[in-house]
């Protein structure tokens, strides 16, 4: 087993080395099962207590991740740089991807008409004096978040790379590792990695069409999470959207906790074809986040982030002494989206277009006795007893799309489904291929 895996070294340290350089190499993919502890320690005439310090070192690092009988295996999007083909999951020659979680981009803007605008308008370079937040792009920030409900009467804002750097700024600052955060169950497989990676201890808190629920919520804090990430809208990977009553009893549950750091997550924005029903200000330290990556193109590495002055203050200070700020480039470029009533009109044309595709394939599924999730957004979710042969059976029938381990922790097995690539010719063959693969014949399908 160390001959086909490469694994050396005498110390836990020198073995946990050994494996990392494996997965950058990519002797070691996604998924893959670690040799069992007694087996390694015994081919490398080592202590049991050497290998396991050695795993634990990878887990704490979020390499590896242990699941029961599956025995201990490498995380997906380990955080250690490697080939970039292996942050993805292999999709089949001539396959459709519907495992992406991109935007469609024939619905996006074209950026580069008005980076040459703003090229124009910026003139000479920018000398280190003026960089930071806008102040042009933070008041319409403020403007657009207000309107939307965010309570900004005594926020402070600030602009950061996009919102998995807001995240992790927020949880670097507050929390320390071994600190436990509240998720969604099913949640965002790159929240998982980036808890995973700063060696924090993911809470799973289940979700239904409307968000997370309280009494869960209230029993991930019993539990001692000191942080909680709600999504708003479109959520990944559930579609689901936090409605207003639900975001009533949120805050309730949250009001009891004021120690807890709340992050909300809004990364659809102008895409959502729901109302925002924000949770808010429910505790003493707190940030809404809003990205323009799923509106106007993930190459457009910018978010807004609205919260409590502490907070905020802190967020942008960490910044200062390390990537400084973000892009006046960026900024420039985000506001002069905002500004344009023709990229206003395209982006809702992209929304309806998006809510169009992922409901008729929903109803379509529906018909055929599947059960899918999703209100909001771009993805479905699809339930199953058995993820695995589901997402091999659809690969076979020439559709890619992405296993529910990469999204769960708790919750029962499912499939993700990006609806961003269907054309609507695709549907109704894609829904009867879901059924055939999800309930082939000779399968019981009572109580599915």
């Amino acid at each position: 087993m160390t001959a086909q895996y490469q694994v050396s070294g005498s110390t836990a340290a020198a073995i946990s080395g050994s494996i990392e350089a494996g997965v950058r190499r990519g002797d070691w993919v996604w998924g893959d099962a670690l040799p069992p502890i007694r087996i390694l320690a015994d081919e490398l005439h080592v202590s049991p207590a050497t290998v396991s310090k050695a795993y634990a070192d990878l887990r704490q690092r979020g390499i590896v991740e242990t699941s029961g009988r599956r025995g201990t295996r490498i995380r997906h999007r380990p955080p250690v740089a490697g080939s970039r083909a292996a942050l993805r999951l292999p999709v089949p020659a001539g396959a459709l991807d519907l495992s992406s979680g991109e935007p469609d981009v024939r619905l996006l803007p074209a950026l580069g008409v008005h980076l040459r605008a703003v090229s124009d308008e910026v003139g000479g370079p920018w000398g280190y004096a003026a960089a930071g937040a806008m102040p042009e792009l933070v008041e319409a920030a403020r403007l657009r978040l207000e309107a939307d409900g965010v309570p900004m009467a005594q926020a402070a804002m600030t602009v950061t790379n996009g919102t998995l750097d807001a995240i992790e700024r927020l949880l670097t600052i507050h929390l320390r590792p071994g600190d436990a955060v509240a998720v969604e169950d099913p949640g965002w497989a790159n929240l998982l990695d980036l808890i995973a990676a700063l060696g924090l201890t993911p809470v799973p808190v289940a979700m239904d069409d409307e968000g997370p629920l309280p009494e869960h919520l209230l029993g991930a804090i019993a539990a001692g999470a000191r942080a909680v990430v709600i999504t708003t809208r479109a959520q990944n990977p559930t579609g689901a959207a936090v409605t207003a009553e639900r975001a009533a009893d949120l805050r309730e549950a949250l009001s009891l906790s004021s120690g807890v750091l709340l992050i909300e997550d809004d990364h659809a924005a102008e895409l959502s074809g729901v109302p925002l029903h924000c949770v808010g200000n429910a505790t003493g330290s707190w940030a809404f986040v809003r990205s323009a990556s799923k509106p106007f193109g993930p190459d457009l590495r910018i978010a807004v982030m609205a919260g409590d002055e502490a907070t905020i203050a802190r967020v942008a200070g960490r910044m200062r002494i390390g990537t400084g700020w973000v892009s006046t480039v960026l900024q420039r470029l985000l506001l002069r989206l905002w500004r344009d009533e023709e990229v206003a009109a395209k982006t809702t044309a992209a929304g309806d277009s998006y809510d169009r595709r992922r409901d008729a394939l929903r109803d379509a599924m529906t018909a055929r006795g599947v059960k899918a999730y999703g209100a909001t957004g771009i993805n479905l979710w699809v339930r199953t007893p058995d993820e695995t042969r589901l997402v091999t059976a659809l690969r076979d029938a020439g559709y890619a799309v992405a296993p529910g381990s990469l999204f769960r922790l708790d919750a029962p097995p499912g499939v993700r489904i990006t609806v961003s690539p269907l054309d609507d010719e695709v549907i109704e063959p894609l829904a009867e291929a879901v059924a055939a693969a999800a309930y082939p014949p000779g399968v019981s399908i009572v109580g599915r």
